[in-house]
């Protein structure tokens, strides 16, 4: 079996192989084209991942173009974050970074030739004309009454059009197709629009600015691409892809194939909407660890390979769909179940005080890093007579499916001794504030020497070593599966996606690295947080819970 038929095959990777098979190409070169006028999102890993991926198994070549034609809303902050994700994401791009305005001479260019063939013409319809003359999907268009100007004519107004003589909306270039076609993308599109918008790359040269269907597939073309992959909302646009082309003079012919776009539960992919999140202050950013962008999940604790492995779980195909959430956290939760150390942390503490253990006494236990990798090592852990436990593993009664610590009975702490609960102090509202215990000092490593039975473990930190932390559980940011179907999806916004709470971590935490992922035992998978945290104020970012949660609340 060669390489290639090895991997996952979908349809694009099938046109490919056949493709070189019949010699239509000998190489594969790909791209990916993001319009820089937000971060990116995980519906872009996908194509990421796709557009890479391919071009790494296929020994070829991916370029990192961005589409930028559109520059009121593009900055150079989102050209950065997206180079910055890219390569987290393990992808390297060919040669430089291509930039569509790089083009935008010949793009000019191309423009004037569409004119002298009679196939474009300057309107001076306005935009709600336009609109209103295309027609609908029942109703063919009617022409504009400039779309019969001459040549001569056409090429004046275009000047004048780049030398800045026109207010925007007073004219545009448009190409003369056909204004009855069944697919309205090609009932004389706007080539050419005036905007007096300084642009991040071409500063203030130009005025006029070349519209993304016009601009993507020459710059295909230019850049020799030989597979052009998007998402089916642009199968339509497809038509004008090839129409540009045919009727323009360059020598390279890409073909444009789609695939079905990432739908996420729980989350938004619209750019628009993700950036009415971020603007409308709902979340604190576009890396807000609860929002599915890329940044935002990297800040979360989820790893560049358990989105890689996602990608590769859902597949390429061109049947729209909804991924379950559970699906994303399935794959951060295998990669962190194998390759997370483990530590402790208490989040909702109370005090333990161990009467029978020496209060000068600080002993330093050793434990594993990770229950099955003794290869991760292990890492010292103070214990003192003081210690903080969760609330949730104690209580005055229990059943016996109840594996914690009882009053008058007995537990396991992780990696230490067994305690017995003797007594307890409650405040004035009745709330626990101290439980008092003994310990069995025969019993670090080793079962109670009299063969009593101890089933519960519960984990702890040392009260007197250990360090005070902000712990934020994220959750999903909506509380319903579409928010993008309802009518104000803002509406649907999870108030508890974020709790804060303050709890204590173990010493060896104060060395933690931002984005690492750390199982905090008994609790969840946590990373240190890579904006807020510092040496003196720890800030951990749940990543993700040890189940799925909301699985049970899904299937009630």
């Amino acid at each position: 079996m060669s390489e290639i038929e090895a991997r996952p095959s979908n349809f694009i990777r099938q046109i490919i192989d056949k493709d070189l098979a019949n010699g239509k190409h000998t190489s594969v070169h790909t791209r990916f084209p993001p319009e820089p006028n937000g971060y990116l999102h995980i519906g872009h890993a996908k194509s990421i991942c796709l557009n890479f991926g391919i071009a790494q198994d296929y020994q070829g070549q991916c370029n990192l173009r961005f589409d930028d034609t559109n520059p009121e809303k593009e900055e150079v902050e989102y050209v950065e974050s997206i180079k910055n994700d890219v390569q987290w994401l393990g992808f390297e791009w060919a040669g430089d970074v291509c930039y569509s305005s790089n083009y935008f001479d010949k793009l000019y260019d191309y423009a004037i030739e569409l004119i002298n063939k009679g196939l474009a013409y300057v309107d001076e319809l306005t935009p709600d004309e336009i609109r209103e003359y295309r027609g609908t999907l029942k109703a063919p268009g009617k022409p504009s009454p400039y779309r019969d100007r001459s040549v001569e004519e056409n090429l004046a107004l275009f000047e004048k059009m780049r030398a800045g003589e026109f207010e925007e909306g007073k004219a545009c270039l448009r190409a003369k197709i056909d204004m009855a076609s069944s697919f309205m993308v090609m009932r004389d599109p706007v080539l050419y629009r005036v905007r007096f918008a300084h642009h991040h790359q071409t500063g203030d040269k130009w005025c006029i600015y070349p519209m993304y269907d016009f601009t993507h597939c020459i710059s295909d073309a230019l850049e020799n691409i030989t597979h052009s992959l998007c998402t089916l909302e642009f199968q339509d646009n497809r038509r004008l892809y090839d129409w540009v082309l045919d009727n323009i003079s360059i020598e390279s012919q890409p073909h444009q194939y789609e695939f079905s776009r990432l739908n996420l539960e729980y989350t938004v992919m619209s750019k628009r909407k993700l950036n009415q999140l971020v603007t409308e202050n709902l979340v604190e950013g576009w890396d807000d660890p609860r929002m599915p962008t890329i940044s935002g999940l990297r800040r979360r604790g989820f790893t560049p390979g358990s989105i890689r492995e996602f990608c590769k779980r859902i597949g390429v195909t061109k049947q729209e769909n909804m991924i379950e959430f559970g699906s994303l956290e399935s794959c951060i939760r295998d990669d962190l179940n194998e390759n997370a150390p483990r530590a402790m942390a208490v989040l909702d503490p109370v005090k333990v005080v161990i009467e029978n253990f020496d209060a000068e006494n600080v002993e330093t236990l050793t434990i594993a890093n990770h229950p099955n990798k003794p290869e991760m090592g292990t890492r010292e852990v103070p214990f003192s007579r003081e210690l903080w436990i969760e609330r949730d593993d104690f209580r005055e009664e229990a059943n016996k499916k109840y594996k914690r610590l009882v009053l008058g009975k007995e537990v396991r702490l992780r990696g230490a001794y067994v305690i017995k609960a003797e007594r307890i102090e409650k405040d004035d509202n009745g709330e626990i504030t101290t439980i008092y215990c003994s310990y069995d000092a025969e019993t670090l490593g080793k079962n109670p020497a009299d063969g009593r039975k101890v089933k519960g473990v519960i984990h702890w930190v040392s009260a007197d070593k250990g360090l005070s932390a902000e712990i934020r559980l994220y959750d999903r940011l909506f509380t319903v599966p579409n928010p993008a179907a309802a009518d104000d999806f803002a509406s649907t916004l999870n108030p508890s996606s974020l709790v804060k709470v303050n709890g204590y971590v173990e010493p060896s935490l104060a060395s933690a690295e931002a984005e690492k992922g750390i199982q905090f035992e008994r609790t969840g998978y946590f990373c240190l947080d890579n904006k807020d945290s510092s040496a003196n104020a720890l800030v951990f970012n749940r990543t993700v819970g040890l189940r799925d949660s909301w699985a049970k609340i899904e299937s009630n």
